[in-house]
């Protein structure tokens, strides 16, 4: 996965000029409501977020454009919040 991601994070710009994201982090859009959460690019490293990716990959294809900021990841807000406090 580590291509498919460098090619992602550079779409994404991490998050240069996307507003309310700080340098070093970046948008992900989760649940039905498609809540958006601002998330540390030291995320990326982590086992339980890249298996989130590459479901939102098998999912919606890597190249899905649903938001123009940021990534949609097929998951509950709950559940992701949840996977957000264990990594922080």
């Amino acid at each position: 996965m580590g291509a498919k991601l460098q090619q992602l994070m550079a779409r994404l710009h991490l998050a240069r000029g996307v507003a309310g994201v700080p340098r070093g982090h970046f948008a992900v859009y989760v649940g039905e409501a498609r809540a958006r959460f601002v998330v540390p690019t030291a995320h990326l490293k982590q086992p339980s977020f890249v298996a989130l990716l590459e479901s939102a990959e098998e999912e919606f294809g890597f190249d899905h454009h649903c938001h123009p900021d940021g990534l949609t990841i097929p998951c509950s807000e709950r559940d992701f919040a949840a996977l957000l406090r264990r990594l922080s």
